[in-house]
């Protein structure tokens, strides 16, 4: 049994790949893939049924890492932050400790 169950690695489009995210849609699938591919990423996709498998070749990553530590940029080059990963951003505007 591997020490963390949670980190899979499958071939996707021939290519060992770490897993990003798995059964999801393509709406949501082509967003992570924006953001994989801005930060430098080589990234495979496979279909089934409707849903989609988003990997990368660098087994060694793991997206709860890359967001905390804030290793992810968007195509502007802002820093990804939990609210732009999970695709919910629309009321992202500024760091909320700025706010007044």
């Amino acid at each position: 049994m591997a020490i963390n169950p949670h980190h899979t690695t499958e071939m996707l489009e021939g290519k060992l790949c770490a897993v990003v995210e798995k059964g999801i849609s393509q709406e949501r699938a082509s967003h992570i893939c924006e953001i994989l591919k801005a930060s430098g990423f080589e990234v495979a996709i496979q279909e089934q049924n409707e849903k989609v498998t988003v990997g990368v070749t660098d087994i060694l990553f793991n997206p709860v890492m890359a967001v905390y530590n804030r290793y992810l940029k968007t195509k502007d080059g802002r820093v990804v932050t939990p609210a732009i990963w999970s695709h919910n951003d629309s009321s992202f505007s500024d760091l909320y400790w700025l706010r007044r």
